[in-house]
C-alpha cells in the first residue's frame, strides 16, 4: 500500500514528545525478491513458545534496525514503496535507497491490489502485503485486528518469532510506518503474559518532511505504548467501505511450523478486502506549504495537515475487482 504524506499531527497528539531518536545515513545497492503467499488476516496460527528454541535470548527487548537501511520515499506516493525498501534492507543486510527499486515495488504492489483505486491514491493493504512477500519474506500476511491492543501484541509476537519487522497503518490507513522493535515485560514468543512497555518505528517522510513528533519523525525513534497509540488507529477510507473499516490493519512475518505454499487462498472475514495505506495526495510544482482538505464525507473528522508543495486532494472513486481477482486476497492502499 502508498502511505499519506502528512507533515502535521493532530493536536491530539501534538503535546506528548517522543521519547528517543537516533538518525540515519543513507547508502546505496540493489536486492533480488523472495517468495509469495497469503495467511487469514488476524489469526495468530503459531502459540507462544513453539518458536522460541531457535531465537536469540531475550534481554527485555528487541531493534532490528541498524544504520543504513533507511530510505526516504522518492515521492509522495511511494510510501509504502519505501518501507518495503527498508524492511528489505534490514532482512537481506542491503543498503539500497535507490528510486529505482522503490518504482519497481510500487508498480508490483499496484498490479497485485484487491481494488481498482487511482495511482495518486497508492496502493491498498493487500497489494502492501503482496509486495512484501515478494521482496522480503514469503511469511509476510496482512492482519486486521479488532482493537489496538491486540494488534500490538500480535505485531511484537511475530516480530519477535521471527526476527523480522512489520508494517503497521497510521493515521487511519492515510500513512505506513516500519515497526522495528519493541521492550516488554517478558518474552513474546515464549508467554502470553507480557505487555509491551515501548516500540522503535521509522516512517519514510523522514527526510522529505521532518517533525519531531509527527509525521515523519527520525528513524528508529522509541515511543510508549500510549504514544503509538494516538498514530496506530483504526482503518477508514471515506470514498468506500472495505472490508477491514474500523479494524487496526497491519503487515506481520507469520511464524509457521511449515513452508508457506505459493499460492493464494482466498481472503477470509478479516482479510477479504482490506485496503491498508492510502496515500491521496496530489504534489504541486511549488515547494510551499500549502494545507490538504480532508474530504467533507470523511466520518472520521481527520484534521487538515500542512504539505510541502501540495494541492488539496480530492475524493478517489474505488472499485472493486472482478470476484475472480478478489478470490486472490488482494487489497487496496490510497496515497494521501
Amino acid at each position: 500500500m502508498m502511505l499519506l504524506v502528512v507533515s502535521a499531527l493532530p493536536a491530539a497528539a501534538q503535546s506528548v514528545p517522543p521519547t528517543t531518536a537516533e538518525p540515519t545515513p543513507p547508502a546505496a545497492a540493489e536486492a533480488t525478491p523472495a517468495g509469495s503467499g497469503s495467511e487469514p488476516a488476524g489469526s495468530d496460527p503459531t502459540p507462544a513458545g513453539s518458536t522460541a528454541a531457535g531465537l536469540a535470548g531475550w534481554d527485555g527487548g528487541v531493534d532490528l534496525y541498524r544504520r543504513g537501511v533507511f530510505s526516504t520515499q522518492k515521492t509522495w506516493y511511494w510510501c509504502t514503496a519505501a518501507d518495503v525498501q527498508i524492511m528489505r534492507n534490514i532482512v537481506h543486510g542491503k543498503t539500497n535507497h535507490s528510486r529505482t527499486q522503490q518504482r519497481r515495488i510500487f508498480r508490483y504492489m499496484r498490479a497485485h491490489d484487491r481494488y481498482a483505486i487511482p495511482v495518486h491514491d497508492g496502493v491498498d493493504p493487500a497489494g502492501w502485503a503482496a509486495g512484501l512477500r515478494r521482496f522480503v519474506d514469503r511469511r509476510y500476511r496482512l492482519v486486521a485486528k479488532g482493537s489496538f491492543k491486540a494488534a500490538l501484541r500480535s505485531a511484537v509476537r511475530n516480530l519477535r518469532r521471527t526476527d523480522l519487522p512489520v508494517g503497521i497503518t497510521v493515521a487511519h490507513g492515510n500513512h505506513a510506518w516500519v515497526l522495528t522493535g519493541f521492550t516488554a515485560t517478558a518474552d513474546p514468543a515464549r508467554t502470553d503474559r507480557f505487555k509491551v512497555t515501548s516500540v522503535r518505528v521509522s516512517g519514510p517522510l523522514w527526510g522529505r518532511q521532518n517533525r519531531a513528533f509527527g509525521y515523519d519523525m527520525r528513524p528508529d525513534t522509541k515511543l510508549t505504548r500510549k504514544q503509538l497509540k494516538r498514530f496506530f488507529t483504526a482503518w477508514h477510507y471515506a470514498p468506500v467501505r472495505m472490508s477491514w473499516e474500523g479494524r487496526w490493519v497491519s503487515v506481520q512475518p507469520i511464524a509457521r511450523s511449515r513452508p508457506a505454499a505459493d499460492a493464494v487462498p482466498g481472503p477470509d472475514a478479516d482479510q477479504a478486502a482490506k485496503p491498508t495505506l492510502r496515500e491521496r495526495t496530489t504534489m504541486a510544482p511549488s515547494s510551499s506549504t500549502t494545507s490538504v482538505a480532508w474530504p467533507a464525507t470523511n466520518p472520521v473528522g481527520r484534521a487538515t495537515m500542512p504539505i510541502p508543495g501540495a494541492r488539496s486532494s480530492t475524493t478517489a472513486t474505488v472499485t472493486p475487482r472482478p470476484r475472480s481477482e478478489a478470490a486472490t486476497g488482494r487489497i487496496v492502499l490510497r496515497v494521501e
